[in-house]
């Protein structure tokens, strides 16, 4: 591990691109850039609330119909934004890493799509409810998902090829796709309380989905940390990993499973929501330049995680007020375009 770490500070040196500002400086832009989002979070909405309401909710006391909406609608909503939006992030930036493939994310991959489709069998079928039911409904199915689509891509091919491992991603999720439809329909009962959670979003969820997130996230997040030295090293390929003293297949193993848990995670919380795991980290790279160490990735990436998240839900407020729009559709506005982007660009370094 000691011989991981020097090869990561090397590489750091001869390949980082001189930083305009130190990551200490990039963390506390994006922390306060995070906090204002969170602040206007709960402010805007199909009612606008002036800094006085806001802070006379948080203080509790008040129980005025605005104060009632502010701590038991917009609070929890926001914070199960900012955690759900940093564990899709860091959940990406693992996927991203062991893969060596840039287009990698919960979503794409079919984990969201494994949890949601574990949540709904565990419904229809068995009656399952409950905090608790959900989030180790949503955690096998991420896990078996991520099994699937991994077992497919090496049965194809090389452990990291991209085409190869986006493809079987992409496969899995629409048939677990499919089969959650089928399961809802078979099931009108469940279709009915099922399918508001399934759209993904972060309203009128309350602050239970929290006990299971927070944790989840803090897991995840020194996980990564304990993680990062061979998952620099991994970075090179498996044959130089190897000569310096990385368990490949147990870190890649290691990896995974956080990536699966903190999908798993998120879903419990707000459903599957797409394209946060894949557009945060890489817009974390471009702020600390092509080779970051997985440490400050991911700690950058957890917070334009959260922010992002934050900031498409309100959006998704305002957007088609007083109705409510998708999180997904408002998110897609901006992973979409970025996906085209990479497509592109490793088209382009493929020629």
């Amino acid at each position: 591990m000691q011989d991981a770490k020097l090869l990561t500070k090397t590489i750091g040196n001869v390949n980082r691109p001189t930083m305009t500002h130190p990551l200490p400086a990039h963390l506390l832009w994006l922390f306060l850039t995070l906090a204002i989002s969170a602040a206007a979070s709960l402010h805007l909405g199909l009612t606008v609330y002036d800094p006085a309401t806001v802070l006379g909710a948080l203080r509790g006391g008040d129980e005025t119909e605005a104060s009632l909406i502010i701590a038991t609608l917009r609070v929890p909503r926001t914070l199960i934004a900012m955690t759900t939006g940093a564990a899709l992030a860091l959940s990406g930036l693992l996927m991203q890493t062991v893969t060596r493939n840039p287009l990698a994310e919960p979503g794409l991959l079919g984990i969201n799509a494994g949890a949601a489709f574990a949540v709904t069998i565990g419904v229809t079928l068995f009656g399952m409810s409950g905090l608790f039911a959900i989030g180790l409904l949503a955690l096998c199915g991420a896990v078996a998902a991520t099994a699937l689509v991994f077992g497919i891509a090496l049965s194809v091919g090389p452990a990291a090829a991209p085409a190869n491992t986006l493809l079987a991603g992409v496969t899995v999720a629409a048939m677990l796709g499919s089969l959650t439809q089928v399961m809802l329909l078979i099931d009108e009962t469940a279709m009915e309380s099922l399918l508001f959670w399934l759209m993904g979003g972060f309203a009128d969820r309350g602050i239970g989905p929290l006990w299971i997130g927070v944790p989840v996230l803090t897991l995840g997040l020194a996980g990564t940390l304990l993680l990062a030295p061979a998952l620099d090293a991994l970075r090179l390929d498996d044959d130089s990993a190897r000569s310096i003293g990385v368990h490949v297949a147990a870190t890649r193993l290691a990896a995974l499973g956080l990536g699966a848990l903190l999908a798993a995670g998120a879903v419990a919380m707000a459903g599957p929501v797409v394209f946060l795991g894949l557009v945060a980290p890489h817009l974390a790279r471009r702020i600390c330049g092509p080779t970051p160490s997985v440490a400050s990735h991911a700690l950058l990436a957890c917070l334009l995680g959260a922010t992002l998240a934050v900031l498409a839900d309100i959006v998704a407020r305002l957007i088609v007020a007083p109705g409510e729009a998708p999180i997904g559709a408002v998110l897609a506005l901006i992973g979409v375009p970025v996906l085209v982007a990479l497509l592109r660009k490793r088209a382009e370094v493929a020629l």
